[in-house]
């Protein structure tokens, strides 16, 4: 209790605090930036949270240069306009001082991570980069923004390019720094966070949408933007597809190869129905893309399908039968399996079937061979041992009709009853 009484006093006395150097600061108007850094440091002595040294300081800026505070735009041009009139300067000497007064607000930062909004660093970073301050600072304000550009805008993000050499309307260069520091974070220790790196891959993909419009963007530079960010980041591709649909639009030059190699960067896969349908009737866009678009929507479609049907069949009586008897759609892959393993099933039968049926004849010609055999020994003429004997083979010549007859016999015995046997008969004429 005493430890949470504590921390609310603390907390009203740096409200307290804050409240009175910040109307000090509307009063005074300082104009000396050494005065201003001392009274800065004897805060921070006094142990007051680096959020409420934010404010003073953005606070603090606001007076300088109006340009960093994005509202009440007519009165701040009012204001630069009465400034200018009461106090004519020329412009070296303003770009001087604006330049030493970023440098020095720069340097005053505190090292907290959320202690000054990012969309006020990212004006801070444009003014940065329009009076051009040493390259030292600038690195520390990029750094600075890497850290929380989940948090910014689009519209912060959109700085417009000071250099003579660029060629495109806005800083593209500036922008991918900006993301690889923000990728990097997590091989430094601090982790960004799944939900950041989504919230950056739209950014990112919205920032390409608007700088997609240039005639001056290079193709190089829109895919090492784009393929900055991992796959995983996106959560769908649809943001991305609009980018490179824009750009191929703004740039109708680009080559047949050039356009395989952006539609590259998307994963089909991760294409919603509607930006799938625009796809497939996306003349800009190459065959091969189109195709792909086409082939995985029918793959999703496939796949519905035999979800809804599988879930229907297991409510159904039927089993899975019933839908192997719908031909109007084709087969799941559980399906495919079950019907393979009948067809094994179905095929083992046969081969055991087939086994047996060879088995029964493998013994019906034994049994035909035991018997020709044993008519054969019966018509080598081996004479009667017994009774028993004589009555077998009397029995087999009756039931035959024959015995041991030799050829002369038989002519003789069907001589005598008027006819010749068939076998005989072109033997005799």
């Amino acid at each position: 209790m005493k430890k949470q009484c504590c921390k609310e006093s603390e907390t009203h006395q740096n409200q307290q605090l804050s409240l009175e150097y910040c109307c000090w600061f509307e009063d005074a108007c300082i104009l000396d930036m050494d005065y201003f850094v001392k009274t800065l440091s004897n805060i921070k002595q006094k142990g007051v949270r680096a959020d409420l040294i934010g404010s003073i300081i953005t606070h603090y800026a606001s007076k300088w240069l109006p340009d960093l505070v994005t509202s009440n735009a007519n009165a701040n041009a009012n204001s630069n306009a009465n400034a200018n009139a009461s106090s004519p300067e020329s412009a070296t000497t303003s770009w001087m001082k604006k330049k030493f007064f970023v440098e020095t607000l720069i340097s005053v930062l505190p090292p907290d991570k959320d202690s000054i909004p990012c969309n006020f660093l990212l004006r801070l970073l444009r003014t940065a980069n329009m009076v051009s301050v040493e390259a030292t600072y600038r690195a520390e304000l990029e750094n600075r923004v890497s850290w929380q550009l989940d948090q910014a805008s689009l519209k912060e993000l959109m700085i417009p390019s000071f250099s003579h050499t660029c060629g495109t309307l806005l800083d593209v260069e500036l922008v991918i720094r900006l993301v690889k520091r923000f990728l990097n974070l997590d091989h430094d220790g601090s982790k960004t966070g799944a939900a950041s790196l989504v919230k950056v891959a739209k950014l990112v993909d919205c920032y390409l949408a608007e700088v997609g419009l240039d005639s001056n963007l290079s193709l190089s530079q829109f895919v090492s933007l784009a393929a900055a960010l991992p796959s995983h980041a996106r959560a769908t591709d649809d943001g991305l597809y609009r980018a490179i649909d824009t750009y191929l639009k703004a740039h109708p030059s680009v080559s047949k190869q050039e356009r395989k190699g952006l539609c590259r960067l998307i994963d089909s896969r991760k294409l919603t129905p509607e930006a799938s349908l625009h796809a497939a009737q996306n003349e800009r866009l190459p065959v091969r893309a189109v195709i792909q678009v086409l082939f995985t929507e029918q793959t999703k479609l496939n796949r519905h399908i035999d979800w809804s049907a599988s879930f229907s069949s297991l409510r159904s009586p039927s089993g899975y039968h019933s839908v192997l008897e719908t031909p109007e759609r084709c087969l799941s892959k559980r399906e495919m399996n079950a019907q393979q393993m009948e067809i094994k099933k179905l095929k083992e039968d046969v081969y055991r079937l087939q086994s047996q049926c060879n088995a029964m004849q493998a013994q019906m010609d034994k049994m035909a061979e035991k018997k020709k055999g044993f008519f054969k020994w019966k018509k080598l003429g081996f004479r009667k041992s017994n009774g028993e004997t004589g009555n077998v083979e009397h029995e087999t010549q009756t039931e035959f009709g024959f015995g041991t007859q030799t050829p002369m016999d038989m002519k003789t015995s069907n001589v005598l009853k008027g006819r010749t046997p068939q076998n005989w008969r072109k033997s005799l004429s």
